[in-house]
């Protein structure tokens, strides 16, 4: 991450020259179709979350470039702003405000979920864009307290009830255990998890609970053998200490399968585990880089416009990207204005749609969320997650 600072201004200065050639390229057709179509962004370039941000910023911009080179939203060219935030709440607010007084802002990406409630009174107060983001955060997928907002997958609590229904059909009545980190984003889950889990019918053996990133787990690691669970389920985590606990356990000779959500998944993460990554799966919402089974001609496409495996975090920025554009396409199409509220409402008239196959079904969105995923397993061998179950609706 520090390697990424010397970079900086050049990123955020590709940025806008991408932007402007996104929106110069149409030249007097976009004039005469109207003005371009902003979408602003707070996004991580550096800072403790940049391993993602950078993988965000790329998938957006290569989403525009895909639909900008095909005509754009009738004729209107999509144009990216961003800034970088460091992912601090402060710093988001001030890139939503700079970038809000210098354009006419219809489509806006968020960092994180501090932001995106500090944010939201603004956004119900302008009235004039719809928001998506990092965040997948369970108080978000809420209309009526956040009717302007939405996330490009399951929230935390449906990550865990997708985790759970795996759960419960691998094997009825397992013992499970929750190991979360002591933040807002680790807490998220745990009490709707563990009542779903009762309705599921599986035994939550353990809660623990560790400061975020701790590398010290041995008595913790304790806690968790005696409770002996089958299954054992972390979040609030990306990286530690999640190998430290699994090397451990196995050092102790339990047998427990471990599983994490979705910013932990992605493959590069999970091959830093060394060791303790076999077998180690969790829930993602899209198909990985590399997946060859089913039709996914988005994902070719992706792959034509970068040979390199790409993160996680750029399919999420990528998706957000399609969604938040799909939304104002269908607002255009309805003869409405790209109103916050005619934004939301096209965002929401979204259903059974083909995503070119980066969601391995298709996909609905009648709140704000998109409540699908399906079980990813590490296979050491091949050095990638791979599929361990069918894609899973809720």
């Amino acid at each position: 991450m520090t390697a990424f600072e010397p970079n900086r201004r050049r990123i955020i200065a590709g940025t806008a020259a991408a932007a402007g050639a996104m929106a110069f390229g149409f030249g007097r057709a976009s004039a005469q179709a109207g003005a371009p179509i902003v979408l602003g962004g707070s996004i991580p370039l550096t800072g403790v979350f940049a391993f993602a941000g950078i993988g965000i910023h790329a998938g957006i911009q290569d989403y525009l470039k895909i639909l900008n080179d095909g005509g754009g939203i009738k004729g209107r060219p999509v144009k990216y702003v961003a800034e970088d935030t460091a992912y601090k709440v402060d710093a988001s607010v001030a890139a939503f405000n700079k970038i809000n007084s210098q354009e006419k802002v219809s489509l806006y990406y968020g960092d994180s979920t501090g932001f995106a409630k500090t944010i939201n009174s603004e956004l119900d107060r302008r009235g004039t864009m719809i928001m998506a983001g990092a965040s997948f955060a369970t108080e978000l997928n809420d209309p009526k307290k956040y009717p302007l907002q939405f996330m490009a997958g399951p929230d935390y609590t449906e990550m865990f009830g997708i985790l759970l229904r795996y759960i419960a059909k691998e094997k009825p009545g397992a013992r499970v255990a929750f190991v979360y980190s002591d933040t807002e984003f680790g807490r998220d889950p745990i009490v709707l998890g563990e009542a779903l889990a009762k309705e599921l019918k599986l035994a939550v053996v353990e809660k623990i609970v560790t400061p975020p990133g701790s590398v010290d787990v041995s008595t913790e690691v304790l806690k968790l053998r005696r409770a002996n669970p089958d299954f054992t389920i972390f979040h609030g985590y990306v990286l530690a200490p999640i190998p430290e606990f699994i090397t451990q356990a196995k050092q102790m000779g339990m047998r427990s399968a471990f599983m994490g959500t979705f910013w932990t998944m992605d493959n590069s993460t999970v091959q830093r585990m060394g060791d303790a990554a076999e077998g180690f799966m969790g829930v993602m919402p899209y198909r990985y880089y590399y997946d060859r089974d089913g039709s996914a001609p988005m994902l070719d496409r992706i792959r034509q416009m970068r040979p390199d495996y790409q993160s996680t975090g750029y399919l999420q920025g990528f998706v957000t990207a399609m969604l938040l554009t799909e939304a104002a396409k269908r607002t255009l199409d309805a003869g409405k204005d790209l109103t916050g509220p005619n934004l939301k409402a096209g965002l929401n008239s979204i259903k059974d749609f083909d995503t070119g196959g980066l969601f391995g079904v298709p996909i609905s969105i009648p709140g704000n969320s998109v409540p699908v995923g399906r079980i990813y397993r590490f296979d050491a061998k091949a050095k990638q997650m791979q599929p361990a179950s069918d894609w899973i609706k809720l």
